[in-house]
């Protein structure tokens, strides 16, 4: 695949298009007052992939082939009020968007998945780990915070400034309140100011198989928290991806791509 380091590629020609779908729906949300849509691709053992802030289930157009080839079940969920999912103007909250997750698996009738994620999609993942880990296969924990001192001073740098025309573009095509991105950009910088607040304490009762990954030029996330995180959860390793920064499934897809299937060959190794 090719590199696109400065997201140029990105702004010009957009992302790929998801292939087809086993089955595309919606879930009612908790409290049935939003509506969570999800696809399935491919089958074998179950993996979720869950965005970041503003994204949706497009921005894995690069991982999802290579994951139906790996002889994966794929289920790529929009957030509530991101992609195709409706939002009922509440405050978002990284545990009711994990609740939304599991209502989706209930749906699928799935018991139990590896969770892919990507910034807030990380943090999603992390919830669902200390509530339900049960639930919890295995995390692939892609360059988020879990508390307030993990992020750098914000950078409206070129490339960010693609990524967020992109994303709007993006809300304005696939969403059901298209006029609503300012509306949604805000509530969602809310919910990052404000969560999660993880203590050491709290990260050592999660216990279950996690790679905590960084690019080695991370715009948002410093990587000594990632660090930090990586030695707080007792089953944790920590992975530097070279030459990419907060948008390196973008950036260096193959790379990225490696990176979450040798983790799922970890996990087939070690659990059957």
């Amino acid at each position: 695949m090719e590199h696109d380091d400065d997201l140029l590629k990105l702004e010009k020609q957009g992302l790929p298009a998801l292939p087809p779908a086993v089955r595309t729906e919606y879930v009612d949300a908790t409290g049935k007052t939003s509506h969570i849509w999800f696809s399935v691709f491919g089958s074998g053992p179950p993996v979720v992939l869950l965005h970041g802030g503003m994204g949706n289930s497009g921005n894995w157009a690069h991982l999802v082939p290579e994951l139906i080839k790996g002889g994966y079940s794929i289920i790529a969920i929009d957030s509530r009020g991101h992609g195709r999912s409706s939002w009922n103007g509440h405050p978002f909250h990284y545990t009711l968007m994990a609740s939304d997750v599991r209502r989706v698996l209930d749906h699928l009738k799935i018991p139990k998945a590896v969770f892919v994620g990507w910034s807030d999609g990380a943090d999603i993942g992390v919830i669902l780990a200390d509530e339900s880990p049960e639930r919890v296969r295995g995390l692939f924990f892609f360059a988020c915070n879990v508390d307030s001192s993990g992020t750098k001073p914000f950078e409206m740098t070129a490339r960010v400034e693609r990524v967020l025309a992109y994303h709007r573009q993006q809300y304005a095509e696939l969403s059901p309140a298209p006029a609503d991105f300012d509306k949604i950009f805000q509530a969602v910088q809310a919910m990052q100011s404000n969560e999660p607040n993880y203590t050491p304490e709290q990260l050592a009762r999660i216990d279950v198989p996690v790679t905590v990954c960084v690019g080695e030029h991370e715009e948002f996330i410093a990587r000594e928290h990632l660090e930090y995180l990586s030695n707080a959860l007792p089953d944790a390793t920590f992975e530097l991806l070279p030459d990419v920064g907060h948008f390196a499934p973008w950036q260096r897809p193959e790379a990225f791509n490696d990176a979450v299937i040798a983790f799922l060959g970890r996990l087939e190794k070690r659990c059957g």
